[in-house]
């Protein structure tokens, strides 16, 4: 327990090691959190205040956007914070708090993406019975799971990090406090906790990897047996939007967590972590807006009926 309490603060060695990208770190991340901040906001405002988009997909849409915000919030402004001032400390608790809600929130989209994903199975599979399958209870649900899965198995994950014994070395060579490096700085024998959180992680992603795939095999089958061309383009474009986010989503957390152990380098580790913590959560409110009319014809009423009101 003594070497547990050694370290009370972490220094986040961030992108200190390249002094001449800092200004303009500090630029491109600002203006892509702020996108973010207002596309994700603007996209659960629009759900919210049109009627017409009181429909399942773009329940878990603004929920998805609302894991966004909360997502980008946990790490930006303290990166930011980091880039422009020489006091990079962090202390015991807040790297603590900062990973778990980082996995939680992770987890969370996750599981969000599988529930998407058997929305839109009902939605192409059985269509006539939609509306009665995936009523808003069953909605409420699947979205309140994901949250409380999120929340629960992060626990254990943060747990079994901050556990073990801190006691030398108190730099992060990273820009928030994340797993791999934090593994790196415990003392002792971490084998066991090493591969706890590599179980757990797997696990974690598996399950619903494995529903999203599952899913999506169905959908597949259920395009082909429909004749008609242009059946099979309406039937694919209700889905093109969250396969597009599927694949930047765990395209970019794959990059990041499952290379080769020989393959990971500090350096590389960060500006991927860019990818996923800043560039996917930007583009997703993009990818939703530009591929659904519905949501683009429901921010041209919701912005012209503010504009109107504004003038009154």
């Amino acid at each position: 327990m003594e070497a547990k309490n050694q370290t009370t603060e972490f220094v986040m060695v961030g992108f200190a090691t390249h002094p001449e990208l800092q200004n303009l770190l500090f630029m491109v991340t600002f203006i892509m959190y702020m996108m973010s901040l207002m596309g994700n906001i603007l996209i659960s405002v629009t759900v919210w205040l049109d009627p017409a988009l009181h429909t399942p997909m773009y329940y878990f849409i603004s929920s998805l956007s609302l894991v966004d915000i909360c997502y980008t919030t946990v790490t930006i402004p303290k990166m930011l914070e980091n880039l422009l001032s020489q006091d990079r400390t962090i202390s015991f608790t807040g790297c603590a708090a900062q990973l778990y809600f980082l996995l939680s929130l992770g987890t969370t989209e996750c599981f969000l993406l599988a529930a998407m994903a058997y929305d839109r199975v009902l939605a192409i599979c059985n269509p006539l019975r939609y509306v009665v399958l995936m009523n808003k209870s069953l909605c409420v649900q699947l979205v309140a799971g994901a949250w409380v899965s999120g929340l629960l198995l992060s626990l254990g994950q943060s747990s079994l990090v901050f556990t073990l014994p801190f006691c030398g070395d108190n730099r992060i060579n990273h820009f928030f406090c994340d797993i791999p490096p934090l593994l790196t700085l415990a003392c002792g024998d971490t084998a066991m906790n090493e591969i706890a959180v590599f179980v757990a992680g797997m696990l974690i992603t598996l399950i619903p990897s494995l529903l999203i795939l599952g899913s999506y095999i169905h959908i597949i089958s259920t395009i082909l047996k429909i004749t008609s061309a242009q059946g099979r383009h309406k039937a694919f474009s209700t889905c093109s939007s969250h396969l597009i986010v599927i694949t930047l989503f765990y395209g970019s957390a794959s990059a990041m967590y499952l290379r080769p152990r020989s393959s990971y380098t500090p350096e590389s580790d960060k500006f991927l972590a860019l990818l996923y913590s800043v560039v996917t959560p930007t583009l997703n409110p993009i990818i939703y807006s530009l591929r659904s009319k519905d949501i683009n014809r429901a921010l041209r009423r919701v912005i012209t009926s503010n504009i109107f009101l504004l003038k009154m």
